[in-house]
């Protein structure tokens, strides 16, 4: 959630409120988030130096502007560009699509074939475990439970061969294939 943050205020210097805004407006397509679970990721993001106070209102409750140090931006490209890493490909995957206008033009097709390469490497992992199960003998009394726990599997599968599909394409667009 940090980074999604800072692209947010990468985007634009704003309050809690209006980070809050930005998850309910896009993000929540591919990330959801409390607004105390918000606060808790800026205050980190804060703590760390990412992050600092632009302008804090008087009166009323002094509402705070957020805006991104160089520390920040660092960070944030060092994500952008870097591995996907956790167990939430798509949370990962998306993420980095939405945020893909904020790093350099040339950096952009290697985010994106990144994106192609974990796709790639989990899908093996999930087929792999398709062609064990087919060895597998089940209990006769767990035959509705397989049944269902394989179509979990197979839905697995095609959705990471549309995802990967998707990410072709639209990295084709952007540039050629790797030799």
């Amino acid at each position: 959630m940090a980074h999604v943050i800072l692209g947010l205020l990468l985007i634009a210097p704003q309050s809690l409120y209006g980070l809050v805004k930005g998850f309910e407006a896009g993000v929540a397509l591919f990330y959801s988030a409390s607004s105390g679970s918000i606060k808790r990721a800026l205050d980190n993001l804060l703590d760390r130096g990412l992050v600092e106070v632009a302008s804090t209102e008087t009166g009323g409750r002094g509402k705070k502007t957020y805006r991104v140090t160089e520390a920040g931006r660092q960070e944030f490209r060092a994500w952008m560009t870097g591995e996907l890493a956790g167990s939430d490909l798509e949370s990962a995957a998306l993420s980095r699509l939405y945020f893909l206008g904020l790093v350099e033009p040339a950096e952009r097709l290697p985010v994106l074939r990144r994106i192609e390469a974990r796709i790639e490497s989990d899908l093996a992992k999930f087929s792999q475990l398709d062609k064990q199960l087919d060895t597998v003998d089940i209990p006769e009394e767990l035959g509705e439970v397989a049944a269902h726990q394989r179509a979990t599997l197979d839905y697995g599968i095609a959705s990471h061969r549309f995802a990967l599909n998707w990410f072709r394409e639209y990295a084709d667009r952007h540039g050629p294939r790797p030799e």
